[in-house]
C-alpha cells in the first residue's frame, strides 16, 4: 500500500495533464489451440497509452504490480510516452480471460487482490492537489462495486480542485457480482462527468429504449440534460457520434478488414481527449464545437487502424496523420 510521502512528484512544466485513474491488467487471449496469449490490457489503460500516443502529457494513477506481468504493463506505458504516478505494489497484476467469438470480445476477469486497486484515496488526492488541474478520466471496472467508494471520493475531490471529469461507461456485467448494484454506482459516476463515452451496449445495459445510431442525440440529450458538456456515443462498426455543447455531429466508420475490437472505445476516447488538450479546448466550448468534426474524424480514424490489428494497439500521430484526409492534418 502506498502512503502520501511515497507519492511520485508530479512534474511542474504539466499544464493540461490527462490523468487516468482505472485497471491496468493482461488480456489473456483464448486461441484456436487452446492455449492463452497473454496481452496488455485494461480499458483505462488502453485510453493512456492511446492518448499519450497522440501526444497528450498523460498520467497513470494505479499502480503497477513488481510481478513480470506489472513490469510489462510499466514499460509499454512508458514507451507510449505516458508515466506512472505511484510507486508499484507487491500484489500481483489482473487478469482478464478474453473469448474472441466472430472478433467481438468477452471477458472473465481475477480483480481480487491485484495490484492496480493497491492505492489509497488520500495519495491520489495529494497528487490532485499538486498539479494543475487537467482532465481525470475514469470508468469500466474502477465503477463496480465495492471499488467504486473509493472512486467517487476522488471524483469529488477533484471536482472541487477544478478537474474536468472523463467517464467511459464501458459496463463489464459478467464481472459482476450483483449487476444491479454495478448499475446503480455506474450511474452514480457517471453524474459526476462532464465529459462522458458510451458504447450503445452499455446504453442497452443502462436500460434505454431505442438504442440505435439514428436515435443517437436523443440519447445523448439525457446525458447533456444531467451536467456533461461532451458526449460521444459509439455504435461499433456504424460509427460513431459526437456532441459538443448544442452542436452534434455523427459520421460512419470507416470501412476495415477487422482483426478485432479489443480496444477500439478505448483508442476512440482517448483520441477525442488529446484532440481536446491539444488543441487548447479543454476548458473552450466554442473552440471544442469548431473542432467537432475534425476530432470525431480523427477519433473514428484511430479506432479504426486499432482494429486492423490484434489486440489494443492504437496509432501514433504520425500514423494517424498519414491516414487522414491533408484538411484534418491539424
Amino acid at each position: 500500500m502506498t502512503t502520501p510521502s511515497q507519492a511520485l512528484p508530479v512534474p511542474a512544466h504539466v499544464h493540461t495533464p490527462v490523468w487516468v485513474l482505472g485497471e491496468a491488467l493482461m488480456d489473456c487471449i483464448s486461441q484456436p489451440d487452446g492455449l492463452l496469449q497473454p496481452l496488455l490490457g485494461g480499458s483505462p489503460y488502453n485510453l493512456a497509452c492511446a492518448a499519450a500516443l497522440q501526444g497528450a502529457d498523460v498520467g497513470f494513477i494505479n499502480p503497477f504490480s513488481t510481478d513480470v506481468f506489472g513490469q510489462s504493463l510499466l514499460e509499454h506505458l512508458v514507451a507510449n510516452k505516458a508515466r506512472p504516478l505511484l510507486p508499484r505494489s507487491a500484489l500481483p497484476t489482473s487478469l482478464a480471460v478474453v473469448q474472441l467469438n466472430h472478433g467481438q470480445p468477452s471477458y472473465g476477469f481475477y480483480r481480487e487482490g491485484i495490484a492496480d486497486r493497491d492505492y489509497q484515496v488520500a495519495d491520489v488526492v495529494a497528487l490532485l492537489e499538486a498539479s494543475p488541474p487537467g482532465v481525470l478520466h475514469t470508468g469500466s471496472l474502477m465503477a463496480m462495486p465495492p471499488e467504486h467508494h473509493k472512486v467517487l471520493h476522488v471524483v469529488a475531490a477533484a471536482k472541487r480542485l477544478g478537474w474536468i471529469i472523463s467517464v467511459d461507461v464501458n459496463l463489464r456485467p459478467r464481472v459482476a457480482t450483483d449487476v444491479p448494484a454495478y448499475v446503480r454506482a455506474v450511474r452514480e459516476l457517471a453524474a459526476l462527468a462532464d465529459w462522458l463515452k458510451a458504447s450503445d451496449e452499455d446504453l442497452e445495459l443502462l436500460g434505454f429504449k431505442d438504442v440505435s445510431f439514428a436515435n443517437a442525440s436523443t440519447l445523448a440529450a439525457h446525458w447533456m440534460q444531467q451536467g456533461c458538456s461532451r458526449v460521444a456515443l459509439t455504435f461499433g462498426g456504424q460509427g460513431a457520434y459526437l456532441q459538443v455543447g448544442s452542436d452534434r455531429d455523427q459520421a460512419a466508420a470507416p470501412v476495415i478488414n477487422v482483426v478485432d475490437t479489443v480496444g477500439a472505445g478505448d483508442t476512440f476516447w482517448g483520441s477525442c481527449l488529446a484532440d481536446w488538450v491539444l488543441h487548447d479546448t479543454m476548458r473552450d466550448l466554442t473552440r471544442a464545437q469548431e473542432r467537432l468534426v475534425n476530432t470525431l474524424e480523427r477519433a473514428l480514424v484511430a479506432a479504426a487502424i486499432n482494429c486492423t490489428r490484434e489486440g489494443c494497439q492504437p496509432p501514433d500521430s504520425i500514423e494517424l496523420a498519414a491516414q487522414l484526409p491533408a484538411s484534418l492534418h491539424f
